[in-house]
């Protein structure tokens, strides 16, 4: 029997919980690592906004605080996150061939280590219950 999306919601918003916690400690460890660097609030919002990946956002700090140019700063980077390409391929088996460009472009953004340990172990399809206008 397939799960209703308020089943599926709650659900996920429960298994959600832990990972949401973890995230809040890891953000506040990541922004007095910025703080540290001489980043202003701005600048680490800004930052954390455009990568999702805590290690790039480690990594990228990294090299910032070594006044590297910014090609080496978006090398380390891209080369830090860079499993998040197969994970997004995985992930691409599991959607709806009907599943709109857009829906699947937000999925590979937004992908990370957690939220790929939980949607790949659930069986079928991945249940979309976000409306979104078809792309």
């Amino acid at each position: 029997m397939k799960e209703s999306n308020s089943q599926a919601f709650r659900r996920g918003f429960r298994d959600g919980i832990p990972i949401g916690l973890g995230y809040l400690a890891v953000s506040f460890s990541i922004g007095i690592a910025a703080r540290n660097i001489g980043l202003n609030a701005f600048q680490g919002f800004l930052m954390s906004l455009l990568n999702n990946a805590s290690a790039g956002e480690y990594a990228g700090l990294t090299v910032i605080a070594a006044n590297s140019p910014y090609i080496e700063v978006a090398i380390v980077t891209l080369i830090t996150n860079a499993r998040y390409l197969l994970m997004s391929c995985a992930m691409s088996q599991r959607l709806s061939p009907d599943l709109s460009l857009g829906h699947r472009l937000l999925m590979s953004y937004d992908i990370t280590d957690e939220l790929f340990g939980i949607a790949i172990s659930r069986p079928g399809t991945l249940n979309l219950i976000i409306p979104m206008a078809r792309w």
